[in-house]
């Protein structure tokens, strides 16, 4: 199994999510145990009927995925040796709870964005995430501008100027629930 989630394609680790709902495009910069920086560019699809801004809740949705679903699978694969088919198989990412979010500016179609996050807290596959999302600066090669980051620089949101932040997101909660369980509760 490989050590990161740099360079992987967001479709294998967001296996339950269907391409209309999966709201991460690329993983840019990730460690272990520690956080992630995660991108999306929202489709004419994902703006419709909504005056072309991307809606704040997939701004959520996208956080939580390239987060909770994406750091928490990975390190339940890694934990178990287990393939991400496999954990597919096993789990349901569900979220847990939403705390506070602060939107400061909107996205449109075509405008990428980045979800800077890392782990508060993580415990028998329940994760809480905290972070930003931001604007990306057109033409921006995102590999390579995080190709030396370090999660010092990721807590402290260290990023250049012309970077905007969209949305401060707080306590975001996550867990994986055995799937034989999710279908019981789910069958009464």
């Amino acid at each position: 199994m490989v050590d990161t989630l740099v360079g992987a394609d967001p479709a294998d680790w967001l296996l339950l999510y269907g391409p209309k709902k999966r709201y991460v495009d690329n993983y840019h910069w990730h460690s272990l145990k520690e956080g992630i920086v995660a991108s999306y560019t929202p489709t004419e699809f994902d703006v419709e009927d909504h005056f072309d801004i991307f809606r704040g809740v997939d701004q959520i949705e996208s956080f939580a995925q390239a987060t909770v679903v994406s750091l928490g699978g990975f390190i339940e694969c890694k934990k178990q040796g287990i393939s991400q088919q496999e954990m597919a198989e096993l789990f349901v990412p569900a979220f847990i709870s939403i705390g506070n979010v602060n939107f400061r500016y909107y996205l449109e179609k075509g405008q990428t964005f980045i979800n800077i996050g890392f782990i508060t807290f993580y415990k028998f596959r329940q994760m809480v995430c905290e972070g930003r999302i931001y604007k990306v600066p057109q033409g921006l090669n995102l590999d390579e501008y995080f190709k030396d980051f370090t999660i010092e620089r990721l807590k402290a949101y260290d990023l250049s100027s012309d970077f905007v932040l969209i949305a401060e997101l707080f306590e975001i909660t996550g867990r994986g629930l055995k799937k034989e369980k999710f279908n019981t509760q789910s069958q009464s």
